[in-house]
């Protein structure tokens, strides 16, 4: 996930490593956590979008505050980390979360 962003992020500014290693994170860990409840049965699609929804705002926002980095940039810095994970996450759950 953080290679694909990075190939994204860095060719903005050089300084976003630190911040996209945090952030990244914790998506990969809000992916964890919903694989868990979803094996548990105690999380359902909708609440699972929501989850990933709210992390990803999150994580556009911290993304932002690095100097040159807009909405556009995060946002396609983010995708291209879900798209790097995309066909593990989503056969890993027993609906599409990514």
């Amino acid at each position: 996930m953080l290679s694909a962003a990075l190939a994204v992020l860095e060719k903005k500014t050089p300084v976003i490593r630190a911040y996209a290693e945090g952030e990244f994170k914790k998506i990969a860990q809000a992916i964890v956590t919903i694989e868990a409840l979803a094996a548990a049965g105690r999380i359902t699609p909708e609440e699972a979008a929501l989850h990933m929804q709210i992390q990803r705002g999150a994580s556009r926002t911290v993304l932002m505050t690095a100097k040159g980095l807009g909405v556009l940039d995060a946002e396609a810095a983010i995708n291209a980390a879900l798209d790097a994970v995309r066909t593990a996450v989503n056969a890993a759950l027993p609906f599409k979360l990514v």
